[in-house]
């Protein structure tokens, strides 16, 4: 039987309602529990890309943000697991039938501008915060403890190539534009609502290297930076 759960309080500051928060007890050795916050959890889930250009156009790579894990026992570790009811998320065991997600990386620093650091199939990103009045320092009692990238147990898997979703773009995904010069990630079968415009065919290290049938460059990061998106 599992141990009984005691809840206190987050955010959620994409809507700013509250959810309830699991707040103990913890095994022996691990640290008290943070809040996640769910930040702009859409925004990771639809998989924004704003930093695209077209052929002519110089292309704009972000430089990969910078990450430190936490040292010793950790809220939601890596390889750890997550039951998930509506936006609220509690560290289970990886063998729970209330386990929905996995951990695939855990970064202990805020994502940087460029994003969150995460494995290309990862599905979403919990960013968590730990409930420290004292050593705030914008008021709302929350410190940052960095982010969490996550995988679903089971499909749908937003983050696979086409899925949608996820917090990086990768090739085989589709985009559609929403304003000049901007794109955003869709499904590729058309499930998302959004009709696909545009799908990332290859990474390469440079735009030089793209195919000739290329009608848009999207910065993807790593090693392969530039996407090659032909139209669909």
């Amino acid at each position: 039987m599992e141990p009984e759960q005691r809840y206190g309080y987050g955010r959620d500051h994409a809507n700013r309602r509250r959810y309830p928060w699991p707040a103990g007890p913890l095994p022996p050795g691990r640290v008290p529990p943070m809040w996640a916050l769910v930040c702009a959890l859409t925004w990771v889930l639809t998989g924004c890309q704003d930093m695209s250009s077209y052929p002519g156009e110089p292309v704009v790579v972000p430089a990969p943000a910078t990450a430190t894990l936490a040292p010793g026992p950790v809220f939601l570790a890596e390889g750890e697991c997550s039951s998930r009811v509506g936006s609220s998320f509690d560290e289970v065991s990886c063998g729970s039938e209330r386990a929905a997600a996995k951990v695939v990386r855990r970064q202990w620093r805020p994502a940087g501008r460029s994003g969150p650091v995460c494995p290309g199939r990862s599905d979403f990103v919990l960013h968590l915060s730990e409930s420290r009045p004292a050593a705030d320092e914008d008021g709302d009692g929350q410190v940052p403890e960095g982010y969490a990238c996550m995988r679903n147990l089971e499909p749908p898997h937003q983050g696979d190539p086409g899925g949608g979703g996820g917090p990086r773009t990768i090739v085989g995904d589709c985009l559609y534009d929403t304003a000049v010069r901007k794109v955003r990630e869709t499904a590729c079968d058309g499930s998302a609502g959004r009709a696909p415009r545009y799908r990332v065919g290859a990474a390469v290290a440079e735009r030089s290297a793209c195919p000739p049938s290329t009608v848009l460059y999207v910065s993807l990061g790593g090693a392969r930076p530039v996407g090659c998106a032909v139209r669909v």
